[in-house]
């Protein structure tokens, strides 16, 4: 009788151990907002994603820029919207980015336990789901602590630069003025502004050129030629001080050594727009280049794209790839984006989690302007992030 009721009392307390283990947490999640450009879902939204972009004066900076952006936009919609149209109808960013941060956020779960349950978000600079509608999916979920991830993993003012901005004018700014704003007041921020070194993220992309250089013959595996290939910028950006082009070149040197450099290389530039100068080589200009010397193996490597998107799916596979046989070349191939890799979800989990563990409002070199810099909302911005550093703190053990 005394063991029939010792059991059924363990049997009662795992019990009520088990509720309490399935019961939903009433602590509101910590939010990673995986900040990138975005891309048009489907073909109507094209005219409105290019209107976002060329109003942009920090992306493609324009004389007249209220006047030429939606001239420019309208004109270049039917071109686009063939693009898209030939790629499946739009881009396939927001599934990966969802797949990518649904995955982080799990396993960050087992590494930060203390800052659980941590909860993606995604915000879109050109297309949805857009700032504003992030910040008010965390206004509902009642989040107190975001961490703003930008998916860029070199930094630039075009790009992390400007999706920071965005965040800082939809809350920041607006609190100054003292506007209502779509999130809540006392949410403390923190910055995750670059990781083109991080060794998981050089890792995972080293992994997939490791996969596509086992599709050449054994004995030409180190002679083909990577063209690291990532978008390129206006030389107006560039000269100004911008970071984007050192930190990208950091990114190829971690990758290749981690290769043991044995192939050739060389960083190339794509998606130019305009007539004023921007960033070389293009990556067109190098494939016609290489294919007069008579080179034949070449792998393109995306290098500053974390999924595919229409500037993989159409500019390199469709138009470059197409180019090099048109040319004669058998032997050019694109390396795999990093879409679902568990690797590369596993080094952003990692990237979170380090933030997280380091108390760090901002890193040291965020708070850096460029020497030419004239964005007086660049500079507030910057300020606005630093002020969060006596707010939070690192997690308990």
């Amino acid at each position: 009788m005394a063991i029939r009721k010792a059991v059924s009392s363990l049997a009662k307390q795992s019990a009520r151990s088990l509720a309490t283990a399935a019961a939903p947490s009433n602590k509101p999640p910590t939010a990673v907002v995986l900040m990138n450009m975005g891309g048009p879902a489907t073909l109507p939204e094209t005219h409105q994603f290019l209107l976002d972009l060329f109003m942009d004066d920090q992306l493609i900076p324009l004389p007249f820029q209220s006047v030429l952006a939606p001239l420019i936009a309208k004109r270049r919609t039917p071109k686009i919207e063939k693009q898209y149209a030939a790629i499946g109808g739009g881009s396939p960013i927001l599934k990966w980015t969802r797949i990518q941060g649904k995955g982080m956020a799990e396993l960050l779960d087992e590494l930060s336990p203390a800052t659980a349950p941590h909860k993606a978000y995604v915000a879109f600079r050109y297309a949805n789901p857009k700032t504003e509608t992030c910040l008010e999916e965390m206004k509902r979920d009642g989040v107190k602590r975001a961490i703003a991830f930008t998916q860029y993993p070199q930094y630039s003012c075009s790009t992390t630069g400007s999706s920071l901005n965005e965040l800082y004018r939809q809350v920041g700014e607006a609190a100054h003025k003292g506007k209502e704003t779509a999130a809540q007041d006392d949410i403390q921020w923190s910055v995750i502004d670059r990781w083109g070194v991080h060794p998981g993220f050089v890792d995972s992309v080293a992994r997939n050129i490791e996969a596509s250089l086992a599709s050449y013959p054994a004995e030409s595996h180190d002679k083909v030629v990577l063209l690291f290939s990532a978008h390129s910028l206006p030389m107006s950006v560039v000269n100004r001080g911008d970071p984007y082009p050192a930190e990208v070149a950091a990114s190829v040197s971690a990758i290749m050594a981690r290769l043991g450099n044995r192939n050739p290389y060389r960083l190339v530039w794509q998606s130019q727009v305009g007539p004023s100068a921007w960033l070389g080589p293009q990556t067109s200009d190098a494939i016609k280049g290489y294919a007069k010397k008579g080179l034949n193996d070449l792998l393109l490597v995306p290098v500053a794209f974390t999924s595919d998107h229409i500037e993989t799916l159409f500019e390199l596979d469709l138009e470059y790839l197409e180019e090099a046989k048109e040319l004669g070349m058998t032997g050019v191939k694109r390396v795999e984006s990093l879409n679902d890799s568990p690797y590369f979800i596993r080094a952003i989990a990692d990237i979170a989690a380090a933030h997280l563990k380091s108390g760090q409002a901002v890193s040291a070199q965020m708070g850096l302007r460029c020497p030419g810099c004239t964005n007086e909302r660049c500079g507030k911005q910057k300020e606005w992030f630093e002020g969060f550093q006596e707010k939070i703190a690192a997690p308990a053990a």
